[in-house]
């Protein structure tokens, strides 16, 4: 069995900022591969919903091709905001908002956005269709993986999920990024 690859320098940077700040809900290795991928086919503007410490930001980061490309995040929580900004403090390509996502609602549009799934009042379709370019991608994760429908989690339909995925406006899909974890990812038409 080989050794798994190793981690983007950007991104051992951020998970060192967490574990200094005691934050211990970030992305996952297996996401945040996921983002990366997904940042290097893209150009212009990218944002994140729900900053963190930095780690999905971080992953986005370590994608990013081109030197116009920026990556815009907001986070709500001033003292995380600020562990975030550490990491980028010397990068033109990232800015770090200590903001409510709603701040960014007019600096798009945005060829890619990060959501958290577990904030349903940012995540839903309605929320961000007009917030992206055509053809842009909206990766939302955390979500346990259900091969039912409609989505059940805990006993209910997922309503996030079934929203994304059933939504006219985006062709999307769930995958699995990890044997206990999925995500959905909606490409806007």
């Amino acid at each position: 069995m080989s050794a798994p690859p190793e981690l983007p320098e950007i991104v051992t940077r951020a998970f060192d900022v967490s574990r200094r700040a005691g934050y211990v809900s970030f992305c996952r290795n297996e996401t945040g591969r996921l983002l990366a991928a997904l940042a290097a086919t893209r150009a212009g503007t990218m944002a994140e919903f729900g900053t963190g410490c930095g780690v999905g930001t971080a992953w986005l980061r370590s994608g990013v091709r081109g030197q116009d490309t920026r990556i815009l995040t907001a986070e709500l929580d001033a003292d995380l905001a600020e562990a975030a900004a550490e990491i980028f403090a010397d990068d033109d390509q990232v800015e770090v908002l200590a903001a409510d996502w709603s701040t960014m609602l007019d600096r798009g549009p945005f060829s890619l956005l990060f959501l958290d799934s577990g904030k349903p009042s940012a995540s839903g379709p309605d929320k961000v269709v007009e917030l992206m370019d055509a053809g842009g991608i909206v990766v939302l994760d955390d979500f346990t993986p259900c091969s039912s429908w409609p989505p059940i989690f805990d006993g209910r339909v997922d309503t996030l999920r079934e929203e994304w995925l059933s939504d006219d406006r985006f062709a999307a899909v769930e995958v699995l990024v990890a044997p206990d974890t999925s995500a959905v990812i909606a490409t806007r038409r």
